[in-house]
């Protein structure tokens, strides 16, 4: 019950009690309750403009006329029936005036209910710079309650400032203003604010784009220093504000400066020397040994600029040794790889550094794979701590980054461009040993030995920010086929670029648009004609058998592949399921892109294997078949992702996780699948300007599908 409803019903039933001996023919009247004086304001519950009550050196300073507050209690059992149960405030507040003459002011509330806070505010003209102290009591109407500075009380003081701070000086060593280049990405610069106002407690700043953020100063007046890292080579732009004790605000400073590329490696190993090589190129830092169990000219990943790359055989020859250190593990530093795993069933390590170079038995840092109760999994190991995250696949390319932040404290882990795993705490370590490339030194040598493929091994003394290792762990897609299907020749439709033709069936027909020279609209001779989806032509299915398809396959759906299609459906799509595209074997497809009328959805569908029944994975997009649409599906092996993408668009229920994908074999089929009965579920509809890739198109490259044009791949 609230304390405004017990107060009504002890009301009530104090006029009932009061009616009841009256009608007994009593002529004894209710006596009211003994009245208790209202308890003094407690200190802890005063409040100057929002700001706790204080004094003396620790008194508070507002920028304007502040607003007094008291939270004032009443006794419960003062309450007489009939009466407003309620208490009011009287504030009092005083100052000496430039001639050292007390003024005050005083001011009675309006009543409030007892726990609750009465508050004044004091009018604007209370004079600025000036100490003005203030107290307050409880009144009842019988009674008042002692003053708030009474006794074990104490008076409330406040100061009105009108001045604002000057604004603040902004000044960094390391990213001097209007200064073109400084510093670089990934690497962190001291900022200092400083304003000449002796006043100031916090400085506001916010770096262009970014959150606000508040730091305090030293001391009162004093300077903030804060630590920045830049992620982009560009002009940033810093703004900056004082505030003092007050709460008031300097004039906004702006403060640019130029951002220039982050810091070479400080050791950079492509390993993609020469067949029989027993040292690999340095680009940056010493050349490294190569053990006898390392051999030169292996496949590289695709779509990295890499030619080759170096196999290493896991036994105790396999190795690449620089001969010494080449990051301080007492600073901030990175180091990354690309790697294929040639086993996962047991402890291997990519690239790690020994922690001395005569005593040590364990790394300073090791970056590798582990194995666990979960399976394998990439770790990045330094400082006390371990991150794991992603998992190691037999024959699959991955692009590892450990890195240790020496600002945060904190180790991180990047699989494939991603974080993997959880950032980790990590006390910072100098190491003064050799850097070590698939193997780590332990308690009887070194172990952990790298059995698979190396590439492109780096270091780096800074942060490798989250771009650069997007764009380090990048494989840019590679065109395996355009078909504007505009022209056809001897059955087929050729691909832009000497490619594989689709090759047409009966019920598939090319259409070519309208004679640019007859217009209907103008020319009432000219037939009514259709334009086609993109360009001059498309290609038309009759959904009873009309399909287009390629002798072989065009993806290979074992790995990372992208595949886009314009389509248009007919008004009434029938009832039965219609493949756009597909790829797949003897039994099944690889995937399927289809539409289901009945639920009115694109589905991509992914099947676990070539045999009859095998299980599915399916990812859709409810639409409905209308007008030209445009579909993309992308399957990204490194991050086990299948998408379904229209219009450029990826829903909540377009991605999955699908661990791999099986290598198809067939061709590539245009409006049918496989079915249990051998081919169906043929799409009766208009498709046009196929596009495929072997590597995985980010979403960005998407919405340049579709319009007979290639997206920039770059």
């Amino acid at each position: 019950m609230t304390r405004h409803a017990a107060r009504r019903r002890f009301a009530t039933v104090a006029l009932a009690v009061a009616a009841v001996v009256a009608g007994q023919g009593g002529a004894v009247a209710a006596t009211p309750p003994e009245n208790l004086p209202p308890r003094q304001p407690v200190v802890a519950d005063l409040e100057t403009g929002a700001k706790p009550c204080a004094a003396g050196e620790t008194r508070t300073y507002v920028g304007e006329a502040p607003v007094l507050r008291a939270v004032l209690n009443d006794p419960v059992e003062d309450d007489r029936p009939g009466e407003f149960p309620g208490v009011k405030g009287e504030f009092e507040a005083w100052w000496q005036d430039a001639d050292g003459v007390e003024q005050r002011l005083t001011h009675l509330t309006a009543q409030v209910w007892s726990g609750q806070a009465a508050q004044w505010r004091l009018p604007s003209d209370i004079p600025a710079n000036t100490v003005v102290s203030w107290r307050v009591r409880a009144d009842d109407g019988r009674a008042v309650s002692p003053w708030s500075s009474d006794g074990t009380g104490a008076v409330c003081e406040f100061v009105r400032d009108d001045v604002s701070p000057d604004r603040p000086v902004v000044t960094s060593s390391e990213y001097p203003e209007d200064v073109f280049w400084s510093d670089g990405v990934g690497n962190y610069g001291s900022f200092t604010f400083d304003s000449p106002s002796d006043d100031v407690v916090t400085y506001q700043y916010r770096f262009l784009g970014g959150p606000g953020h508040t730091v305090e100063a030293t001391t009162p007046g004093g300077p903030a220093t804060i630590r920045h890292v830049p992620l982009r080579q560009a002009s940033e732009s810093l703004e900056v504000r004082a505030i003092d004790r007050a709460g008031r605000s300097s004039p906004t400073v702006y403060y640019r400066f130029y951002v220039q590329a982050g810091r070479i490696p400080t050791g950079q190993w492509k390993l993609a020397d020469a067949p029989g090589a027993r040292t690999a190129a340095a680009e940056t830092g010493p050349a490294a040994r190569a053990g006898s169990g390392v051999t030169f000219g292996a496949a590289a990943p695709p779509g990295t600029g890499l030619t080759s790359t170096a196999r290493l055989d896991g036994t105790g020859h396999g190795f690449l040794a620089p001969g010494s250190s080449v990051v301080d593990t007492a600073k901030t530093f990175a180091v990354g790889a690309w790697v294929r795993p040639g086993r996962t069933d047991r402890d291997m390590t990519v690239v790690s550094q020994d922690a001395d170079a005569d005593t040590a038995r364990t790394p300073a840092f090791s970056l590798a794979s582990r194995t666990g109760a979960a399976g394998p999994e990439w770790t990045f190991a330094f400082g006390g701590a371990r991150v794991s995250g992603g998992s190691p696949e037999t024959g699959e390319w991955a692009y590892l980054l450990g890195q240790f932040n020496t600002e945060t404290g904190t180790a991180r882990l990047y699989v494939n461009g991603e974080e993997a795993g959880t950032e980790q705490a990590a006390t910072a370590a100098p190491s003064a040993g050799a850097l070590q490339i698939g193997r780590a030194r332990g308690t009887d040598g070194y172990r952990d030995r790298w059995q698979g493929e190396v590439a492109d091994v780096r270091t780096y003394d800074r942060l490798v920010v989250p771009d650069e290792v997007t764009e380090l762990a990048r494989r840019v897609p590679e065109r395996r086929g355009h078909w504007s299907l505009e022209s056809e020749r001897d059955g087929a439709s050729p691909e832009l670029y000497d490619g594989a033709p689709l090759r047409l069936a009966s019920g598939a027909t090319l259409h070519r648009g309208p004679d640019p020279a007859c217009i209907p609209d103008i020319d009432p001779d000219c037939p009514v004609v259709r334009y086609a989806l993109v360009g001059d032509g498309d290609l038309e299915l009759d959904g009873t058998g009309g399909h287009a398809s390629t002798d072989g396959p065009v993806v290979d759906t074992g790995d990372s592949f992208s595949i886009g299609v314009v389509v248009r459906l007919p008004e009434d799509e029938g009832e039965h399921p219609m493949t756009v595209l597909s790829q797949g074997g003897q039994h099944g497809d690889a995937f399927k892109l289809r539409y289901v009328p009945s639920s009115y959805q694109w589905q991509l569908v992914v099947s676990a294997s070539d045999e009859p029944g095998a299980e599915e994975t399916i990812v859709s997009e409810t639409r409905s078949a209308e007008d030209v649409q445009r579909l993309a599906v992308v399957y990204d092996d490194a991050t086990d992702r299948i998408t379904l993408y229209v219009d450029g668009f990826a829903g909540p229920d377009a991605t999955a996780t699908v661990r791999s994908l099986w290598t198809s074999g067939g061709g590539l089929q245009v409006g049918r699948a496989r079915t249990a009965d051998g081919w169906g579920e043929y799409l009766h509809g208009v498709v046009d300007e196929v596009h495929a890739y072997a590597g995985a198109l980010r979403s960005s490259d998407i919405s340049a599908l579709g319009h007979g044009t290639e997206p920039c791949l770059c």
